[in-house]
């Protein structure tokens, strides 16, 4: 059985990043990488489903053994990726998607450079601008903010294989399967089957 792809996806707050994994992870095939963090769950969350909630003693074990993927510091938590469960599922076969920020997307390609990394884009900073409006559920000043910290993440798509804007939902969730067919297909993954026609 052949091997998973381990993907990598990144997207500015506002891309609807959220609702296009949703679509995507009605398939299956995929698997979805819950993160650990040392927080303390907030009301409605459950540990396993929207994070692993870890002990910090736990947490510095797992960084001490090279348990986790990658991993970073927010307002005095750990936040990373379990590295036995991305293992596991991958060589089941299944598909793994690390939903990650970009300073944790690049940690991921020093540590798995076969990886897939998909940047998700606003078809524009100003639509970006009007979806965050349109929450209702920030100040203005802290929409500035977003939007601003929003150009300088979509700067580092760059450093990402593919980008799929979200415009219209079905086309980027469409688009995202199609980066997923085709990367199996190229010829840094498909050596074997290379070989096996060859008869090596």
């Amino acid at each position: 059985m052949s091997k998973g792809l381990l993907i990598v996806v990144s997207a500015p707050s506002g891309c609807g990043k959220g609702t296009v994994l949703a679509e995507v992870l009605k398939n299956d095939n995929f698997y979805y990488s819950v993160s650990a963090t040392t927080r303390a769950p907030r009301e409605g969350e459950v540990d396993g489903v929207n994070y692993h909630f870890l002990t910090k003693e736990k947490f510095e074990e797992l960084i001490a053994t090279g348990g986790v993927l990658e991993y970073a510091q927010y307002c005095g938590n750990y936040y990373g990726t379990p590295k036995k469960a991305v293992e596991d599922k991958l060589c089941e076969g299944r598909d793994v998607i690390l939903e990650i920020e970009v300073q944790g997307a690049m940690k991921i390609k020093e540590a798995c450079p076969e990886a897939v990394f998909i940047f998700i884009l606003p078809p524009s900073v100003d639509t970006l601008k009007q979806r965050l409006e349109k929450r209702g559920t920030e100040t203005a000043e802290v929409i500035e903010k977003r939007v601003s910290e929003a150009r300088g993440e979509i700067e580092k798509a760059y450093n990402y294989d593919y980008v799929i804007v979200n415009d219209d939902l079905n086309e980027a969730v469409s688009d995202f399967i199609k980066v997923v067919e085709a990367e199996k297909l190229t010829v840094r993954r498909s050596r074997q089957l290379i070989d096996n026609v060859l008869g090596k």
